[in-house]
């Protein structure tokens, strides 16, 4: 993901440590600050957690070998915590969702033993904490200390104490943890197979619509065409509502060959490119181009300059900066773009940033002064040279591809005019959409630093950005998100039509664009919001209501449609609610809802970048008071209720053949009601939590202090309830929870420990 970078505390670097003290399988991994790790005091003990964490996640046979025990010991511990037996393990959860399962192990299990689980060599893991979409910052950029985990018979207590959760399991729960449900990652299937009937779309060439596949697993998806990123039936999808491009993630040493200056790059580039060559001429067939993420220079490890130190750059966490001021460093980026856009010649093209996380050229970061072959130039020369480069290698390569350039991270998000005067005339310059827009919420004044659909744009950066780049000649797009964005991407799409359509009139209204990068890598579902979006940005003098009518009676019907309409409105307007900021959107729970477990007392754990929220408060709420946090939460709960209520009633008067449809995207916006009112939740709890730890008990006035416990015990019961509803809802729908890059936030089996969690704390008020 690249949004990281723009903080309040500013740049986040990855440091990358490695064990010192570790065995030698561990040595090539990082270990950060190696904390002590976290365990659950609702469980009999770690190794029970380790079981429930993994049952139907993991073959039963792997976890016993992993623990030195027999299938039966293990699942006679599942047994005895009231968990059903388990089935055949979905070989998805392993070859499309290892992301979830070294994030729900991260505390449970040291590195070699987390190998084992995934069957992994350090040497891949290390490669996929740092290249898969920054995974080692998404964890902490820290591993906690785990001691080795081995099978022991349970003793009394954890006996006593797992016959209680079995308890709660069979009285909240009943038979429904053995019902059947919706197998995850069932969603790949669906989207997969064919249309019964499919239309190429009309040629149309006014606008590229990008987006990035709902199905793909980020880290290389060139060298496994069987987790195919882009399969004909999504492809047909896609182009049913409206994209006519497509991205995929790319790592440019990988596709071509680093000739006699970089000889060790380029290994198994042939079969990448061949793949490559298969896909583009796939999504030709339904009207869609393909697009490379182009990040380059990758940053190299110390020692990759042992025999070129000319070429080292700035440096930065344990990595070095293939400098740019370097002729031969330019003169190999272009020819490898030239090679790859040769030997696939229907490329659509590149969108390249040159200025993300990834430390890449020595100004990507903002110290190219501490080059020495950088320091007497200006960044703005640096990043365009960068932009040329890449323009010239793709225009060699074929002269017809598309060149995208991101301004993401030009000034630390500020304006930028000069570096775009520097650009070629070729290249489409790109400008997230709602940047910089002025927003206040619960009060609190701030500015929208990430993608929003809460808050409508265009913003004053975008549209100084585009009238600098029509000035000068280029073409101008934006990045936008219509489905969902981080401030809740564990929904497929979300149902603020009003906001979608209010946004594309606008941008219609600001500027003349020739592109449209919709959604980084959430928000690629081919939805109704796609739809809408095509209807209002691709007609000649569209009519905004007439467009979300039309909508409305192609999802529900004619009987249907008004009461989508409202429902549409309603939640529109409470979306509006939401507490925006990149704290928020980035460390609070809000992906993960009432799956994010409770503690007793304060971890001291730091909430990370979409991957951990703990029960880090402070880092959640951004500028907003711990109050106000919550209580904008719970405005966008209360005011999505009616919203619901109209939906339903859309849902119910949907002629047949739009039922299933109709009833999904109930589904998805009762999820994301659960959502909202889970964060105000969790920020209650917390914050009533560490009030009483925070005053000793004859400083507190009884009355305060029963008011911070009746504050607990409600947003406990409130979690329970949450909790409940949606587990029902996640095993119907095997999208809720998924996001691409992160993979599953929770599974369903997480919202049932939350009521155990929750129950525990209930029962141990002082604990």
């Amino acid at each position: 993901m690249k949004r990281v970078t723009q903080c309040s505390a500013g740049m986040l670097v990855v440091l990358w440590s490695v064990a010192g003290a570790g065995a030698a399988e561990d040595s090539v991994l990082p270990q950060g600050s190696a904390p002590p790790a976290l365990s659950s005091a609702h469980f009999p003990n770690r190794l029970h957690e380790f079981v429930w964490r993994n049952w139907t996640a993991v073959d039963p046979a792997k976890l016993a070998k992993l623990l030195d025990a027999s299938v039966e010991d293990i699942a006679a511990m599942a047994g005895s915590m009231g968990l059903p037996p388990c089935g055949a393990v979905p070989a998805e959860l392993r070859e499309r969702g290892y992301i979830s399962l070294i994030r729900r192990n991260w505390h449970l299990l040291p590195y070699a033993q987390l190998l084992e689980l995934l069957d992994m060599t350090p040497e891949r893991l290390a490669v996929m904490l740092r290249e898969e979409d920054f995974l080692w910052i998404k964890l902490g950029s820290l591993k906690p200390q785990c001691d080795p985990l081995h099978y022991q018979p349970p003793d009394d207590a954890a006996q006593r104490r797992a016959a209680e959760i079995r308890r709660v399991v069979e009285a909240d729960f009943g038979d429904e943890l053995s019902a059947p449900a919706e197998p995850r990652f069932d969603f790949v299937r669906q989207l997969s197979a064919p249309l019964p009937a499919y239309t190429p779309p009309a040629t149309d060439d006014s606008s590229l619509r990008i987006v990035y596949s709902y199905v793909a697993v980020y880290g290389d998806p060139l060298m496994n065409p069987q987790l195919n990123p882009y399969p004909d039936g999504l492809l047909q999808r896609l182009s049913n509502v409206g994209i006519n491009g497509v991205w995929l993630h790319a790592v440019l040493r990988d596709l071509a060959p680093g000739g006699t200056a970089f000889p060790e790059f380029g290994a198994g580039h042939e079969a990448r490119l061949a793949n490559l060559r298969a896909l583009v001429e796939r999504a030709r067939k339904f009207g869609v181009g393909v697009y490379l993420y182009i990040n380059e220079p990758r940053a190299m490890p110390a020692a990759f300059f042992k025999d070129r130190p000319e070429m080292a750059g700035v440096q930065e966490g344990g990595f070095t900066a293939l400098c740019t001021s370097h002729p031969v460093v330019r003169q190999w980026m272009g020819d490898a773009l030239a090679h790859v856009f040769r030997e696939v010649p229907g490329l659509g093209g590149i969108y390249a940033i040159t200025a993300s996380e990834n430390l890449t050229n020595c100004a990507s970061h903002g110290a190219w002064h501490a080059c020495a072959h950088c320091k007497d130039r200006s960044d703005g020369e640096i990043l365009a040279e960068v932009v040329g480069v890449l323009d010239e290698g793709v225009h060699r390569g074929n002269p017809k591809a598309n060149v995208l350039i991101s301004d993401w991270g030009w000034r630390g998000h500020g304006d930028a005019p000069d570096i775009i005067a520097r650009l070629p005339k070729s290249v489409c310059l790109m400008s997230v959409s709602e940047w910089n827009l002025p927003i206040e919420r619960g009060g609190v004044k701030s500015s929208v630093g990430e993608y929003s659909i809460s808050a409508v744009g265009p913003g004053p950066r975008a549209q100084q950005h585009w009238k600098a780049a029509q000035d000068a000649g280029l073409k101008a797009g934006t990045e936008i998100q219509f489905n969902n964005t981080c401030e809740i991407a564990s929904i497929p799409y979300l149902p603020v039509m009003d906001l979608v359509a209010e946004h594309c009139q606008k941008l219609r209204a600001a500027a003349k664009l020739d592109a449209m990068l919709i959604g980084w890598t959430m928000g690629g579902y081919p939805s109704p919001n796609f739809a809408l979006a095509r209807e209002i940005s691709c007609a000649p003098m569209p009519d905004t209501q007439a467009a979300l009518d039309a909508v409305a009676r192609e999802r529900f019907g004619e009987a249907g449609a008004p009461h989508a309409r409202k429902a549409w409105s309603l939640m529109s307007e409470a979306y509006r609610e939401y507490p925006f900021h990149i704290s928020v959107v980035y460390t609070s729970p809000v992906q993960w809802g009432p799956a994010n477990p409770l503690y007793p007392v304060k971890t001291g754990y730091s909430a990370t970048m979409w991957g951990l929220p703990y029960d880090n408060l402070d880092g959640w709420r951004g500028p907003y008071p711990p109050e106000v946090f919550a209580a904008q939460f719970e405005k966008i709960a209360l005011g999505w209720q009616p919203g619901l209520a109209e939906l339903r009633a859309a849902a119910d008067a949907a002629p047949p053949d739009r039922r299933a449809e109709a009833q999904a995207d109930l589904r998805l916006a009762k999820a994301a009601a659960i959502h909202f009112q889970s964060v105000a939740n969790q920020a209650h709890f917390v914050r009533a939590r560490d009030a009483l730890a925070a005053a000793p008990t004859p400083t507190l006035p009884p009355e305060e202090r029963e008011r911070l416990h009746a504050e607990i015990k409600h947003s406990l019961e409130s979690e329970i309830g949450l909790a409940r509803q949606l587990f029902t809802l996640v095993r119907e729908d095997s999208r809720i929870g998924f996001e691409p890059s992160c993979q599953y936030f929770y599974l369903p089996l997480d919202l049932v420990e939350k009521v155990i969690n929750c129950r525990w704390l209930l029962e141990h008020p002082g604990d």
